[in-house]
Protein backbone atom coordinates (compact mmCIF):
# COMPACT_ATOMS: atom_id res chain seq x y z
CA UNK A 1 0.00 0.00 0.00
CA UNK A 2 1.40 3.40 -0.96
CA UNK A 3 1.42 5.76 2.04
CA UNK A 4 2.68 9.33 1.78
CA UNK A 5 5.24 10.36 4.39
CA UNK A 6 2.94 12.86 6.08
CA UNK A 7 -0.20 10.72 6.14
CA UNK A 8 -2.10 9.84 9.32
CA UNK A 9 -3.92 6.61 10.19
CA UNK A 10 -7.54 7.04 11.30
CA UNK A 11 -9.07 4.02 13.05
CA UNK A 12 -12.86 3.75 12.93
CA UNK A 13 -15.77 4.85 10.72
CA UNK A 14 -18.43 5.39 13.36
CA UNK A 15 -19.79 8.87 14.16
CA UNK A 16 -16.50 10.08 15.64
CA UNK A 17 -14.37 8.58 12.90
CA UNK A 18 -16.51 10.17 10.21
CA UNK A 19 -16.41 13.57 11.92
CA UNK A 20 -12.64 13.29 12.17
CA UNK A 21 -12.30 12.26 8.53
CA UNK A 22 -14.41 15.25 7.44
CA UNK A 23 -12.40 17.78 9.42
CA UNK A 24 -9.06 16.33 8.34
CA UNK A 25 -10.13 16.74 4.70
CA UNK A 26 -11.22 20.33 5.38
CA UNK A 27 -7.80 21.14 6.84
CA UNK A 28 -5.86 19.39 4.09
CA UNK A 29 -4.44 16.66 6.32
CA UNK A 30 -3.68 13.44 4.44
CA UNK A 31 -4.93 10.26 6.10
CA UNK A 32 -5.90 6.64 5.54
CA UNK A 33 -8.98 5.31 7.30
CA UNK A 34 -9.38 1.76 8.64
CA UNK A 35 -12.72 0.17 9.54
CA UNK A 36 -13.31 -3.38 10.77
CA UNK A 37 -16.84 -3.54 9.32
CA UNK A 38 -17.80 -3.37 5.63
CA UNK A 39 -19.51 -0.01 6.01
CA UNK A 40 -19.83 3.15 8.11
CA UNK A 41 -21.95 3.79 11.20
CA UNK A 42 -20.06 2.07 13.99
CA UNK A 43 -22.27 0.67 16.74
CA UNK A 44 -25.38 2.14 15.05
CA UNK A 45 -25.10 -0.59 12.41
CA UNK A 46 -26.64 -3.50 14.29
CA UNK A 47 -25.02 -5.94 11.84
CA UNK A 48 -21.51 -4.70 12.60
CA UNK A 49 -19.09 -7.13 14.29
CA UNK A 50 -18.62 -4.83 17.31
CA UNK A 51 -22.11 -3.35 17.45
CA UNK A 52 -23.84 -3.49 20.83
CA UNK A 53 -27.12 -2.26 19.39
CA UNK A 54 -30.49 -3.96 20.01
CA UNK A 55 -33.67 -3.84 17.95
CA UNK A 56 -35.59 -1.42 20.18
CA UNK A 57 -32.69 1.05 20.62
CA UNK A 58 -33.33 4.74 19.97
CA UNK A 59 -31.50 7.95 20.75
CA UNK A 60 -31.91 9.17 24.31
CA UNK A 61 -31.29 12.75 23.16
CA UNK A 62 -33.47 14.44 20.55
CA UNK A 63 -32.29 14.64 16.95
CA UNK A 64 -31.92 18.44 17.09
CA UNK A 65 -29.60 18.18 20.08
CA UNK A 66 -27.65 15.27 18.61
CA UNK A 67 -27.19 15.89 14.87
CA UNK A 68 -24.21 17.44 13.11
CA UNK A 69 -24.88 21.16 12.61
CA UNK A 70 -23.96 21.09 8.91
CA UNK A 71 -25.92 17.89 8.25
CA UNK A 72 -29.33 18.14 9.98
CA UNK A 73 -31.65 15.17 10.05
CA UNK A 74 -34.65 15.23 7.75
CA UNK A 75 -37.93 16.57 9.11
CA UNK A 76 -39.68 13.24 8.52
CA UNK A 77 -37.34 11.47 10.96
CA UNK A 78 -38.77 10.98 14.45
CA UNK A 79 -37.60 13.19 17.31
CA UNK A 80 -35.85 10.18 18.85
CA UNK A 81 -34.70 8.09 15.86
CA UNK A 82 -34.06 4.37 16.01
CA UNK A 83 -30.80 2.69 15.08
CA UNK A 84 -31.85 1.93 11.50
CA UNK A 85 -32.58 5.59 10.75
CA UNK A 86 -29.25 6.52 12.30
CA UNK A 87 -27.34 3.97 10.23
CA UNK A 88 -28.84 5.58 7.12
CA UNK A 89 -27.99 9.04 8.48
CA UNK A 90 -24.31 8.16 8.79
CA UNK A 91 -24.24 6.53 5.39
CA UNK A 92 -25.65 9.71 3.87
CA UNK A 93 -23.21 11.84 5.89
CA UNK A 94 -20.31 9.81 4.50
CA UNK A 95 -21.63 10.17 0.97
CA UNK A 96 -22.20 13.92 1.21
CA UNK A 97 -18.64 14.60 2.36
CA UNK A 98 -17.11 11.87 0.16
CA UNK A 99 -15.57 9.97 3.06
CA UNK A 100 -15.89 6.32 2.05
CA UNK A 101 -13.09 6.43 -0.51
CA UNK A 102 -10.72 7.42 2.30
CA UNK A 103 -11.26 4.11 4.12
CA UNK A 104 -10.14 0.54 3.85
CA UNK A 105 -13.19 -1.47 4.96
CA UNK A 106 -12.97 -4.97 6.39
CA UNK A 107 -9.59 -3.99 7.81
CA UNK A 108 -8.85 -4.80 11.46
CA UNK A 109 -6.01 -2.83 13.02
CA UNK A 110 -4.09 -5.35 15.12
CA UNK A 111 -1.14 -3.38 16.47
CA UNK A 112 0.29 0.13 16.41
CA UNK A 113 3.77 0.90 17.72
CA UNK A 114 5.86 4.09 17.71
CA UNK A 115 8.75 4.24 15.29
CA UNK A 116 11.13 5.90 17.71
CA UNK A 117 10.99 8.71 20.24
CA UNK A 118 8.10 11.08 20.89
CA UNK A 119 6.57 12.39 17.70
CA UNK A 120 8.48 10.27 15.18
CA UNK A 121 5.53 8.42 13.67
CA UNK A 122 3.96 4.99 13.95
CA UNK A 123 3.94 1.56 12.39
CA UNK A 124 0.35 0.39 11.87
CA UNK A 125 -0.40 -3.29 11.36
CA UNK A 126 -3.75 -4.50 10.06
CA UNK A 127 -5.46 -7.59 8.73
CA UNK A 128 -7.99 -7.94 5.90
CA UNK A 129 -9.17 -10.63 3.49
CA UNK A 130 -5.84 -10.43 1.66
CA UNK A 131 -3.79 -11.14 4.78
CA UNK A 132 -1.58 -9.12 7.14
CA UNK A 133 -0.21 -5.68 6.23
CA UNK A 134 2.00 -2.99 7.72
CA UNK A 135 2.74 0.65 6.89
CA UNK A 136 4.32 3.70 8.48
CA UNK A 137 2.32 6.81 9.30
CA UNK A 138 3.12 10.28 10.59
CA UNK A 139 0.53 9.84 13.32
CA UNK A 140 -2.53 7.93 14.52
CA UNK A 141 -6.05 9.05 15.38
CA UNK A 142 -7.99 6.40 17.32
CA UNK A 143 -11.77 6.60 16.89
CA UNK A 144 -12.91 3.04 17.54
CA UNK A 145 -15.63 4.03 20.02
CA UNK A 146 -16.26 3.62 23.74
CA UNK A 147 -19.15 1.14 23.83
CA UNK A 148 -17.88 -2.20 22.58
CA UNK A 149 -16.04 -3.88 25.48
CA UNK A 150 -18.53 -5.12 28.11
CA UNK A 151 -17.97 -4.37 31.77
CA UNK A 152 -19.07 -7.74 33.15
CA UNK A 153 -19.53 -7.90 36.93
CA UNK A 154 -18.38 -10.85 39.01
CA UNK A 155 -20.93 -12.61 41.19
CA UNK A 156 -20.62 -14.93 44.16
CA UNK A 157 -22.01 -18.38 43.36
CA UNK A 158 -23.19 -20.02 40.14
CA UNK A 159 -26.29 -19.38 38.07
CA UNK A 160 -28.05 -22.29 36.34
CA UNK A 161 -29.89 -20.19 33.79
CA UNK A 162 -28.56 -17.93 31.05
CA UNK A 163 -26.31 -15.05 32.14
CA UNK A 164 -25.43 -12.49 29.46
CA UNK A 165 -24.19 -8.94 29.16
CA UNK A 166 -26.52 -6.48 27.44
CA UNK A 167 -24.08 -6.34 24.50
CA UNK A 168 -25.40 -9.80 23.58
CA UNK A 169 -29.01 -8.70 23.75
CA UNK A 170 -30.48 -8.07 20.30
CA UNK A 171 -34.19 -8.87 20.29
CA UNK A 172 -37.07 -9.12 22.76
CA UNK A 173 -37.66 -12.65 21.48
CA UNK A 174 -34.80 -13.66 23.79
CA UNK A 175 -37.21 -13.08 26.71
CA UNK A 176 -40.02 -15.32 25.51
CA UNK A 177 -41.29 -17.60 28.30
CA UNK A 178 -38.57 -16.52 30.74
CA UNK A 179 -38.34 -14.97 34.18
CA UNK A 180 -35.91 -12.11 33.64
CA UNK A 181 -33.64 -10.11 35.93
CA UNK A 182 -31.99 -6.97 34.56
CA UNK A 183 -28.90 -5.87 36.49
CA UNK A 184 -28.27 -2.15 36.21
CA UNK A 185 -30.72 0.69 35.65
CA UNK A 186 -28.88 2.96 33.26
CA UNK A 187 -30.45 3.98 29.97
CA UNK A 188 -29.86 0.63 28.25
CA UNK A 189 -30.93 -1.32 31.33
CA UNK A 190 -34.25 0.51 31.50
CA UNK A 191 -34.84 0.12 27.75
CA UNK A 192 -34.20 -3.60 27.93
CA UNK A 193 -36.34 -3.98 31.05
CA UNK A 194 -39.30 -2.48 29.18
CA UNK A 195 -38.77 -5.05 26.41
CA UNK A 196 -38.68 -7.84 28.99
CA UNK A 197 -41.89 -6.62 30.61
CA UNK A 198 -43.76 -7.07 27.34
CA UNK A 199 -42.16 -10.32 26.16
CA UNK A 200 -41.09 -12.23 29.27
CA UNK A 201 -43.08 -14.04 31.96
CA UNK A 202 -41.72 -11.82 34.73
CA UNK A 203 -39.22 -8.96 34.95
CA UNK A 204 -37.30 -7.49 37.88
CA UNK A 205 -34.48 -4.95 37.87
CA UNK A 206 -31.59 -4.98 40.34
CA UNK A 207 -30.03 -1.65 41.33
CA UNK A 208 -27.01 -0.74 43.43
CA UNK A 209 -28.00 2.93 43.65
CA UNK A 210 -30.79 5.28 42.73
CA UNK A 211 -31.05 7.33 39.54
CA UNK A 212 -32.52 10.62 38.42
CA UNK A 213 -35.17 10.04 35.75
CA UNK A 214 -35.81 12.54 32.96
CA UNK A 215 -38.85 12.40 30.64
CA UNK A 216 -38.28 12.44 26.88
CA UNK A 217 -41.08 14.95 26.33
CA UNK A 218 -42.23 18.02 28.23
CA UNK A 219 -45.33 19.86 26.98
CA UNK A 220 -45.14 17.80 23.80
CA UNK A 221 -41.57 18.82 22.99
CA UNK A 222 -38.28 16.96 23.53
CA UNK A 223 -37.19 17.72 27.08
CA UNK A 224 -33.58 18.45 26.11
CA UNK A 225 -34.68 21.32 23.84
CA UNK A 226 -36.33 23.16 26.72
CA UNK A 227 -34.42 25.80 28.65
CA UNK A 228 -30.69 26.43 28.51
CA UNK A 229 -31.03 29.99 27.20
CA UNK A 230 -29.68 31.37 30.48
CA UNK A 231 -26.57 29.83 32.07
CA UNK A 232 -27.23 29.39 35.78
CA UNK A 233 -24.76 28.69 38.59
CA UNK A 234 -24.55 24.96 39.26
CA UNK A 235 -26.24 25.15 42.67
CA UNK A 236 -29.18 27.08 41.22
CA UNK A 237 -29.47 24.93 38.10
CA UNK A 238 -29.68 21.83 40.27
CA UNK A 239 -32.40 23.35 42.43
CA UNK A 240 -34.46 24.48 39.43
CA UNK A 241 -34.06 21.21 37.52
CA UNK A 242 -34.85 19.05 40.54
CA UNK A 243 -38.06 21.04 41.04
CA UNK A 244 -38.99 20.53 37.39
CA UNK A 245 -38.28 16.81 37.62
CA UNK A 246 -40.60 16.51 40.61
CA UNK A 247 -43.33 18.24 38.61
CA UNK A 248 -42.99 16.12 35.49
CA UNK A 249 -41.69 12.79 36.84
CA UNK A 250 -42.84 12.69 40.44
CA UNK A 251 -40.98 10.78 43.11
CA UNK A 252 -39.37 7.54 41.79
CA UNK A 253 -39.05 6.34 45.39
CA UNK A 254 -42.85 6.09 45.46
CA UNK A 255 -42.52 3.32 42.84
CA UNK A 256 -39.88 1.48 44.85
CA UNK A 257 -36.73 2.93 43.30
CA UNK A 258 -33.88 3.72 45.72
CA UNK A 259 -33.01 7.33 46.37
CA UNK A 260 -29.84 8.55 44.60
CA UNK A 261 -26.86 8.86 46.94
CA UNK A 262 -25.35 11.65 44.84
CA UNK A 263 -26.35 15.04 43.49
CA UNK A 264 -28.12 15.64 40.17
CA UNK A 265 -25.68 15.62 37.21
CA UNK A 266 -22.94 13.77 39.11
CA UNK A 267 -23.92 10.79 36.97
CA UNK A 268 -25.75 10.50 33.68
CA UNK A 269 -29.54 10.70 34.22
CA UNK A 270 -31.87 8.04 32.85
CA UNK A 271 -33.96 9.37 29.96
CA UNK A 272 -36.89 6.99 30.08
CA UNK A 273 -40.52 7.56 31.03
CA UNK A 274 -41.79 4.03 30.42
CA UNK A 275 -39.85 2.36 33.24
CA UNK A 276 -41.63 4.58 35.79
CA UNK A 277 -44.98 3.93 34.12
CA UNK A 278 -44.53 0.17 34.38
CA UNK A 279 -43.18 0.34 37.94
CA UNK A 280 -46.27 2.33 38.91
CA UNK A 281 -48.45 -0.39 37.39
CA UNK A 282 -46.62 -3.21 39.16
CA UNK A 283 -45.26 -4.64 35.91
CA UNK A 284 -41.67 -4.71 37.16
CA UNK A 285 -40.12 -5.49 40.53
CA UNK A 286 -37.40 -3.26 41.94
CA UNK A 287 -34.66 -5.33 43.55
CA UNK A 288 -31.60 -4.54 45.65
CA UNK A 289 -28.02 -5.32 44.65
CA UNK A 290 -27.20 -9.01 44.15
CA UNK A 291 -25.58 -10.83 47.07
CA UNK A 292 -25.17 -14.28 45.52
CA UNK A 293 -26.35 -16.73 42.88
CA UNK A 294 -27.47 -20.29 43.66
CA UNK A 295 -28.86 -22.32 40.78
CA UNK A 296 -31.84 -20.36 39.48
CA UNK A 297 -32.14 -18.49 42.76
CA UNK A 298 -30.81 -14.96 43.16
CA UNK A 299 -30.35 -13.63 46.68
CA UNK A 300 -30.33 -9.89 47.17
CA UNK A 301 -28.57 -7.78 49.79
CA UNK A 302 -31.84 -6.80 51.44
CA UNK A 303 -32.53 -10.45 52.32
CA UNK A 304 -35.05 -11.06 49.54
CA UNK A 305 -34.64 -13.80 46.92
CA UNK A 306 -36.33 -14.91 43.69
CA UNK A 307 -35.88 -17.36 40.84
CA UNK A 308 -35.01 -16.45 37.24
CA UNK A 309 -34.28 -18.09 33.92
CA UNK A 310 -32.23 -15.24 32.42
CA UNK A 311 -30.01 -12.51 33.87
CA UNK A 312 -29.01 -9.59 31.66
CA UNK A 313 -26.23 -7.41 33.06
CA UNK A 314 -26.67 -3.89 31.72
CA UNK A 315 -23.54 -2.77 33.53
CA UNK A 316 -21.92 -0.64 30.86
CA UNK A 317 -18.66 -0.79 28.97
CA UNK A 318 -14.94 -0.31 29.46
CA UNK A 319 -12.63 1.71 27.26
CA UNK A 320 -10.83 -0.71 25.00
CA UNK A 321 -7.87 -0.01 22.73
CA UNK A 322 -6.43 -3.52 22.29
CA UNK A 323 -4.02 -2.61 19.50
CA UNK A 324 -1.87 -0.18 21.53
CA UNK A 325 0.11 -0.46 24.76
CA UNK A 326 -1.75 1.25 27.62
CA UNK A 327 1.35 3.14 28.72
CA UNK A 328 1.48 4.89 25.36
CA UNK A 329 -1.95 6.39 26.03
CA UNK A 330 -1.00 7.95 29.39
CA UNK A 331 -3.58 5.73 31.06
CA UNK A 332 -4.54 6.78 34.59
CA UNK A 333 -7.18 4.84 36.52
CA UNK A 334 -10.06 3.88 34.25
CA UNK A 335 -9.15 6.06 31.25
CA UNK A 336 -6.29 7.72 29.39
CA UNK A 337 -5.49 11.14 30.83
CA UNK A 338 -5.48 13.36 27.75
CA UNK A 339 -5.68 17.10 27.18
CA UNK A 340 -9.32 17.92 26.33
CA UNK A 341 -9.89 14.15 26.39
CA UNK A 342 -8.13 13.70 23.05
CA UNK A 343 -4.55 15.06 22.96
CA UNK A 344 -1.56 13.21 24.40
CA UNK A 345 0.38 15.49 26.80
CA UNK A 346 3.76 14.76 25.20
CA UNK A 347 3.18 13.24 21.78
CA UNK A 348 1.83 15.28 18.89
CA UNK A 349 1.21 12.29 16.67
CA UNK A 350 -1.30 10.36 18.80
CA UNK A 351 -4.95 11.29 19.43
CA UNK A 352 -7.92 9.46 20.92
CA UNK A 353 -11.07 10.79 19.31
CA UNK A 354 -14.49 10.57 20.91
CA UNK A 355 -13.35 9.46 24.37
CA UNK A 356 -15.84 11.93 25.72
CA UNK A 357 -19.24 11.84 27.41
CA UNK A 358 -21.35 14.75 28.57
CA UNK A 359 -25.05 15.33 29.00
CA UNK A 360 -26.25 17.09 25.84
CA UNK A 361 -22.91 17.14 24.01
CA UNK A 362 -24.30 15.47 20.89
CA UNK A 363 -22.36 14.65 17.75
CA UNK A 364 -21.73 18.33 17.07
CA UNK A 365 -19.75 18.58 20.30
CA UNK A 366 -17.65 15.67 19.11
CA UNK A 367 -17.30 17.32 15.70
CA UNK A 368 -15.93 20.37 17.53
CA UNK A 369 -13.30 18.13 19.11
CA UNK A 370 -12.37 16.73 15.70
CA UNK A 371 -12.12 20.22 14.23
CA UNK A 372 -9.73 21.33 16.96
CA UNK A 373 -7.46 18.33 16.40
CA UNK A 374 -7.47 18.80 12.62
CA UNK A 375 -6.69 22.51 12.92
CA UNK A 376 -3.99 21.73 15.47
CA UNK A 377 -2.29 19.31 13.07
CA UNK A 378 -2.45 21.87 10.31
CA UNK A 379 -1.15 24.53 12.68
CA UNK A 380 1.87 22.42 13.64
CA UNK A 381 2.57 21.88 9.95
CA UNK A 382 2.30 25.60 9.20
CA UNK A 383 4.31 26.74 12.23
CA UNK A 384 1.31 28.36 13.95
CA UNK A 385 2.01 30.11 17.26
CA UNK A 386 -1.48 29.10 18.45
CA UNK A 387 -0.65 25.45 17.79
CA UNK A 388 2.65 25.82 19.62
CA UNK A 389 0.78 27.37 22.55
CA UNK A 390 -1.54 24.35 22.74
CA UNK A 391 1.48 22.06 22.52
CA UNK A 392 3.08 23.80 25.48
CA UNK A 393 -0.17 23.97 27.44
CA UNK A 394 -0.88 20.26 27.28
CA UNK A 395 2.71 19.42 28.23
CA UNK A 396 2.52 21.54 31.39
CA UNK A 397 -0.28 19.52 32.98
CA UNK A 398 -4.06 19.84 32.99
CA UNK A 399 -7.30 18.73 34.58
CA UNK A 400 -10.42 17.28 32.98
CA UNK A 401 -13.07 19.86 32.04
CA UNK A 402 -15.59 18.92 34.74
CA UNK A 403 -16.92 22.44 35.33
CA UNK A 404 -16.50 21.82 39.05
CA UNK A 405 -18.77 18.76 38.98
CA UNK A 406 -17.91 15.97 41.42
CA UNK A 407 -18.66 13.00 39.17
CA UNK A 408 -19.10 9.55 40.64
CA UNK A 409 -15.89 7.51 40.79
CA UNK A 410 -17.04 4.96 38.22
CA UNK A 411 -15.34 3.62 35.10
CA UNK A 412 -18.06 5.04 32.86
CA UNK A 413 -17.65 8.49 34.41
CA UNK A 414 -13.85 8.57 34.11
CA UNK A 415 -14.01 10.54 30.85
CA UNK A 416 -17.18 12.53 31.58
CA UNK A 417 -17.05 16.32 31.20
CA UNK A 418 -19.31 19.31 31.67
CA UNK A 419 -20.73 20.24 28.27
CA UNK A 420 -20.52 24.01 28.64
CA UNK A 421 -17.01 24.01 30.09
CA UNK A 422 -15.76 21.53 27.52
CA UNK A 423 -17.20 23.23 24.45
CA UNK A 424 -15.95 26.58 25.70
CA UNK A 425 -12.44 25.16 26.09
CA UNK A 426 -12.55 23.68 22.58
CA UNK A 427 -13.92 26.87 21.03
CA UNK A 428 -11.32 29.09 22.71
CA UNK A 429 -8.43 27.15 21.16
CA UNK A 430 -10.12 26.57 17.82
CA UNK A 431 -10.76 30.30 17.43
CA UNK A 432 -7.13 31.04 18.17
CA UNK A 433 -6.05 28.63 15.43
CA UNK A 434 -8.63 30.09 13.02
CA UNK A 435 -7.38 33.65 13.52
CA UNK A 436 -3.90 32.68 12.42
CA UNK A 437 -5.19 30.83 9.37
CA UNK A 438 -7.38 33.71 8.20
Amino acid sequence: MNISKGSYALIGAGPMGLATAKTLIEQGIEFQGFELHEGVGGLWDIDGPKSTMYESAHLISSKKMTEFADFPMDDHIAEYPGHRELKTYFQEFAEKFDLKRRYRFGAEVTCIVPLGGDGEGWTVNWRDQDGDHSAEFAGVLIANGTLSEPNMPEFTGEFSGDLIHSCHYKSAQQFAGKRVLIVGAGNSGCDIAVDAIHHGVQCDISMRRGYYFVPKYVFGKPADTMGGAVKLPLWLKRRVDQTLLKWFVGDPQAYGFPKPDYELYESHPVVNSLILYHAGHGDIGIRADIKELDGNTVRFRDGEEAEYDLIVTATGYKLHYPFIDKELLNWQGDAPHLFLNCMHPKRNDLFVMGMIEATGLGWQGRHDQAELVARYLRGLKDGSTAAEAIKAEKAEGFERETGGMNYLKLARMAYYVDKQSYRSALNKRTQALKREMA
